[in-house]
């Protein structure tokens, strides 16, 4: 689809009313599989019961080099977890959210619930129109600014979910760049991390990872380095800079599972209200998973709160192709609908 193509909605020829919740829990399951995750990872699972939804982590699927405490990992889960939760608004089904519901249940993330069918969400079902064209472009955005309105937006969205995105000043970038540059060259140095990354990066066929055709042929000008993925791509980056390029940090007052949870959520909102914007978003975890850098975000910060993930806003450079979006798994292998499949199913 094209980068302003028609957005494909949720439709049906049964109002949203007269069909069974199941049917809408197990449709917003699958469409969270549209969500964004560390290399594409896709570490979650979605359990459809009568009157619930289930979301756990799934460990199998975690980068146990680079997000050894299961941050990125859960992060990646709030993002679904969002995804779910704007599927069902726009479909007038408003969930009520149980985060971390059972300690005995650690990959318990959330339980979805408390069903009453109303009235639908005009300003979710945009969301989920974005949801489907929501990418990562990792060239060079263009040198249209980003408009002030259009970032007041994206921060607001960042709000409603409980955290904060901080948008850099010019000497403030240039500290992202040093922490970039520094968490980039100790990666480098560690050969398990490289292992994993080459993993995540050879899954073609899989339905996860990162394929060639999504990966910069050669590293972009950036005035905050890109991740170094081992291994060129095939997507060709152009001759541009990112000098008109916005960046920002997604962070929050606790350093917390239920608190990566809800970065997760609020990574979701800010990029799916940027895509609505036409304001291209490309998340930058490197630095944030080594522990030196992450303190010195933290300083950059002042101390106020504990940064989650660093991004890099712009405008796309409107002369290149939009990339090809990065697969996804099959949805039952996402989604378990057994305890509502009916006799036979």
């Amino acid at each position: 689809m094209g980068r302003h193509g028609k957005v494909v909605t949720m439709s049906h020829e049964t109002p949203a009313g007269d069909r069974p919740l199941t049917t809408a829990l197990a449709e917003a399951a699958g469409i969270a599989g549209h969500a964004p995750s560390v290399h594409n990872s896709q570490p979650w699972r979605w359990t459809v019961l009568p009157d619930s939804l289930e979301l756990r982590m799934v460990r199998d699927r975690q980068l146990a080099a680079m997000d050894p405490e299961g941050r990125l990992l859960t992060i990646s889960c709030g993002a679904a977890l969002h995804h779910a939760r704007m599927a069902l608004a726009a479909e007038g089904w408003p969930p009520v959210v149980e985060r971390l519901p059972d300690p005995a249940q650690p990959d318990l993330l959330a339980r979805l619930t408390g069903f009453h069918h109303g009235g639908v969400d005009p300003d979710a079902v945009h969301l989920v129109q974005c949801m489907r064209v929501r990418h990562s472009d990792r060239r060079p955005v263009s040198d249209e600014p980003v408009s002030v309105e259009a970032l007041r937006e994206i921060a607001d969205a960042a709000t409603r979910e409980g955290v904060n995105l901080q948008v850099l000043d010019d000497d403030q970038k240039l500290q992202l760049a040093s922490a970039a540059q520094h968490a980039a060259t100790v990666e480098a140095e560690d050969p398990q991390l490289r292992e994993e990354l080459a993993y995540w990066t050879s899954r073609s066929g899989t339905g996860t990872g990162l394929p060639p055709e999504v990966l910069p042929e050669e590293a972009p000008r950036t005035t905050v380095p890109a991740r170094d993925f081992g291994r060129a791509g095939t997507l060709p980056i152009g001759p541009g800079h990112d000098r008109a390029a916005v960046y920002g940090v997604l962070w929050g007052s606790e350093d917390e599972p239920d608190s990566w949870l809800r970065a997760g959520e609020g990574l979701s909102a800010v990029w799916l209200t940027a895509t609505r914007l036409g304001v291209s978003l490309v998340p930058l975890s490197g630095v944030v998973e080594v522990g030196g850098t992450r303190q010195a975000l933290r300083q950059l910060l002042s101390g106020l709160g504990f940064p989650y993930l660093t991004m890099r806003l712009g405008i796309a450079d409107p002369a290149h192709a939009e990339p090809p979006h990065t697969p996804r798994l099959d949805t039952p292998q996402t989604v378990d609908t057994s305890a509502v499949a009916g006799p036979g199913a």
